[in-house]
């Protein structure tokens, strides 16, 4: 994935655990060619190690930092005890930032049947370099290709390959987020105090972000929206909870939130339309509307 063929000393990276021995654990270095490395036992954890098993396995994938690195002998020396949840955090964003780009590279180099490190020779590489890293490069790509390809000499096939695959991966898609309320309203206004807050709540949608509230089964409601914006789309839900709270408090009623606002995939959305079906039937299914025995 990165030009230099071993990494600095301090760099932070992911391996994949190949072998346990009384030394410490061989790993291969998945964004380097799966160079062997080795995590020493004195550097597993801070911790006095009981089972070495225990704390790592075989196949598992772990986030490590480089503490040697003797390229004439090939040896990597690994440490996983000095790697703070920080860390952690740090290298997985750059290591799935990677793994999108060489995927891309990978698949504009079999298209165009032109050997990937000559790719990454070409621009690949120098992109990482001007950008930091050549994910935000090709993001550049999308709004501006000329811009960013400019010093390249690359043929117009490699570019309309390039330009297809970053655009089909890399376009944000819209994230589904959902937050699931009780309300209820026992006040002289009741059921009519419920619906202005639900409607108030609605009426907080942005043209992108529309706000959608369904009556799951009372006094449960969920609270829909879509948005590029993970964190806009959870701040856009919380502020119309906190509407429909306080309008429906003032009418002497209560807001419980179930849920809070939170990202959801296609499988949650499944199991809600699954769960509201069945409470139709329920309610559909009243006493009274099997037939009389004579």
């Amino acid at each position: 994935m990165y030009e230099n063929k071993y990494p600095a000393a301090e760099d932070l990276v992911i391996v994949q655990v190949k072998n346990v021995a009384e030394m410490g654990a061989y790993v291969s270095l998945l964004e380097y060619n799966g160079i062997e490395g080795l995590i020493l036992l004195s550097e597993l954890s801070r911790r006095r190690i009981r089972s070495i098993n225990k704390l790592i396995r075989v196949g598992r994938t772990e986030i490590v930092v480089i503490l040697r690195v003797d390229e004439d002998k090939g040896y990597i020396d690994l440490s996983k005890r000095r790697v703070s949840a920080e860390d952690i955090a740090k290298c997985e964003e750059k290591y799935n930032k990677s793994k999108a780009v060489h995927s891309i590279m990978r698949h504009v180099s079999e298209t165009n049947k032109i050997r990937l490190e000559d790719l990454y020779k070409q621009f690949g590489w120098d992109l990482y370099k001007r950008f930091g890293h050549a994910y935000d490069a090709f993001k550049l790509i999308v709004a501006e290709p000329e811009k960013v390809l400019e010093p390249y000499n690359i043929s117009d096939a490699v570019k309309d390959s390039l330009l297809k695959n970053i655009a089909r991966r890399l376009t944000p898609q819209p994230i589904r987020l959902r937050a699931d309320i009780e309300v209820t309203c026992f006040g002289r206004e009741g059921i009519n105090a419920i619906k202005s807050a639900l409607k108030a709540g609605e009426g907080l949608s942005e043209e992108e972000m529309q706000i959608k509230i369904k009556l799951v089964a009372p006094p449960l409601y969920v609270m829909m929206t879509t948005s590029l914006d993970k964190e806009a789309g959870i701040a856009k839900l919380q502020e119309a909870c906190d509407k429909i709270k306080t309008m429906v408090e003032e009418k002497e009623g209560e807001v419980n939130i179930k849920a809070p606002p939170r990202a959801v995939s296609e499988r949650d959305d499944r199991l809600l339309a699954t769960l509201m079906e069945t409470l139709e039937k329920q309610n559909q299914e009243v006493a009274g509307d099997e037939p009389e025995e004579d």
